[in-house]
């Protein structure tokens, strides 16, 4: 992890789901570097058991819970024990590029409450106590995808674009409360998330588009930097945005 500029978050509280690799991890850590009370969430046992080994006598929380149904939010608002300054919505599944023709509802659905769902859900939960206190950060994890529609399937693109807007809609209605409302939209990063094709069509269709005039794979520490910038006093201004986190990509 590239070395923290501040205890910017030192006295502060946060929510990371999939905290156990890729992004989250790399944003958990970061924040624990930063002064952050962190509430971590995976659904791996053992990924957690690892990032709390590595992190003994920390302000750390973990917490197994599939954050894509309501009772798995209830477990991680339960763990955060109270008010939370910030929420960082990480946790996403990819569609292995199935194009709309060949998506059942089960694989619809189910990427919908993991991408989605689940980021309402905790954003529901925790707004009212950011909204006692006047103040809280909220960053979803968007995507690539939520820009175009060359870079998954239907599924991920459909629920990566609707992130942008319930960031947007929580961005404008809890401006004037106090509660900002942030998205990055990462291209490649390199994360043990499953992006194989599922789909000939998918493969044949894509492919083009994802091998020509594409940036570097970015890492999972240069997402966690811009991850925390937003949640940040640093970006008291920010509200609504998203930001590619994708090495130039979206300006191709």
């Amino acid at each position: 992890m590239a070395s923290s500029p501040s205890r910017r978050f030192e006295g502060r509280s946060v929510v990371v789901t999939g905290a156990g690799s890729g992004i989250g991890l790399a944003t958990t850590e970061r924040l624990l570097a930063e002064g952050a009370r962190v509430v971590a969430v995976d659904v791996s046992v053992s990924r957690l058991a690892d990032l709390e080994g590595r992190h003994d006598g920390e302000p750390l929380a973990c917490v197994v819970a599939d954050v894509s149904s309501q009772a798995g939010v209830d477990q991680v608002v339960a763990a955060a024990a109270g008010p939370v300054d910030g929420l960082a919505n990480v946790a996403g599944i990819m569609d292995g590029f199935v194009p709309p023709a060949e998506v059942t509802d089960e694989h619809w659905f189910h990427v919908f409450a993991v991408n989605l769902d689940s980021m309402m859900r905790l954003t529901r939960a925790f707004l009212p106590g950011m909204l006692d206190v006047g103040r809280g950060a909220i960053v979803n994890v968007a995507s690539e995808a939520s820009l175009r529609g060359s870079a998954a399937g239907v599924a991920y693109t459909a629920s990566k674009h609707a992130v942008v807007g319930l960031t947007r809609s929580t961005a404008f209605f809890y401006a004037p409360k106090g509660v900002r409302a942030n998205a990055v939209a990462p291209g490649g990063v390199m994360t043990n998330i499953d992006a194989t094709f599922t789909s000939d069509w998918g493969r044949e269709r894509a492919t083009p588009y994802l091998t020509t005039d594409l940036t570097p794979v970015a890492t999972p520490d240069q997402l966690a930097a811009a991850i925390a910038w937003l949640l940040s006093e640093e970006s008291s201004d920010v509200n609504g945005v998203v930001l590619p986190v994708d090495g130039g990509w979206s300006t191709i």
